[in-house]
């Protein structure tokens, strides 16, 4: 319960330009991308990119595109558990011990990566479950 209002709060930290309505060229992309998302929400991610978070199949999901329309990046929450075997050995061996924020597979035009926020921190997996990089967060 407590990260449900955690990660709600950031949303709306994230979203302090939420109702704004993204240009026709990023909608059009939206509607061809997700036809049959539901509960839309349109915010500023930064000064060239819209974020709309909504439900698709039952789950929260974002998706970012640049104001020409064009895709930049999905994100949707992944259990722990169904995360790949490397990704949590690789958390519980280097983060002892630390609270998993978020986790998250992040797919865009060129790779798609699960995203583990722990200790300030946002490490990134191949599809196989091994490490990529680390930086922290935004």
């Amino acid at each position: 319960m407590k990260l449900k209002i955690i990660i709600s709060f950031m949303l709306m930290s994230i979203f302090s330009y939420a109702g704004t309505t993204p240009p026709a060229a990023v909608l059009n992309a939206f509607k061809t991308k997700f036809p049959n998302a539901t509960e839309v929400k349109w915010g500023m991610e930064n000064k060239t990119e819209y974020e709309a978070e909504f439900t698709l199949d039952g789950k929260k999901i974002s998706a970012n595109f640049k104001t020409d329309g064009s895709w930049v990046e999905t994100e949707t929450g992944v259990a722990q558990k169904d995360l790949p075997a490397g990704v949590m050995d690789y958390i519980n061996k280097n983060y002892a011990g630390a609270k998993v924020n978020e986790t998250a597979k992040i797919e865009m035009p060129d790779k798609t990566v699960y995203e583990v926020e722990v200790k300030g921190k946002s490490v990134l997996f191949d599809l196989s479950g091994k490490f990529l990089s680390e930086s922290k967060e935004d």
